[in-house]
């Protein structure tokens, strides 16, 4: 038992002074980063597909801000013609309403879904755009890993090996030729 208790301590020190030692080669990796939601704001593709999503949305705005104004209208005529109005009048009117509301609903759901859909479509044309450029520089800097820099679960990343803009200027390069 004291034997074994020995060995045990012995392979603790060892352990204890090879960690320090291997802690201190500094190792180059050669990998990068890149930011994406960059490549997205910067490029003049991505800038061209965030105003196609600005413009569905605006005309699905438009839409919605149609049918609320219909369902206000409505209600101010049920509002202001209650006193004068039949009981069927009156429910024939709260109907309309209710239907309207109804309506409106799934309008939002509708186009909260169509929205994304849309957004899903532009984001994997550009990504179907930029990864071969990627693809290229990884070759060139010969990396073995490129992270999305914030959607990775990276924390930290040093600036000397973001290479976003690099890429940034390579996508707009072809893009525009």
């Amino acid at each position: 038992m004291k034997a074994y208790a020995a060995v045990m301590m012995a392979a603790a020190a060892v352990a204890a002074v090879a960690v320090p030692a291997r802690a201190q080669e500094a190792v180059k990796l050669p990998v990068a980063v890149i930011d994406v939601n960059q490549l997205v704001q910067d490029s003049a593709a991505g800038k061209e597909a965030m105003l196609r999503l600005k413009k569905a949305q605006d005309a699905k705005v438009a839409e919605r801000k149609k049918m609320t104004d219909d369902m206000d209208a409505l209600q101010k005529q049920l509002d202001a013609q209650r006193s004068t109005l039949t009981d069927s009048k009156i429910a024939d009117l709260q109907k309309q309403i209710e239907d309207k509301q109804i309506a409106l609903r799934r309008f939002d759901d509708d186009t909260q879904q169509q929205l994304e859909d849309l957004k899903q479509k532009e984001l994997s044309g550009l990504e179907k755009q930029i990864m071969p450029i990627i693809q290229e520089l990884g070759k060139e800097k010969k990396l073995l890993l490129i992270f999305n820099k914030y959607q990775s679960g990276l924390v930290y990343a040093d600036d000397s090996v973001d290479i976003t803009d690099e890429v940034l200027k390579r996508f707009n390069t072809r893009v525009t030729k």
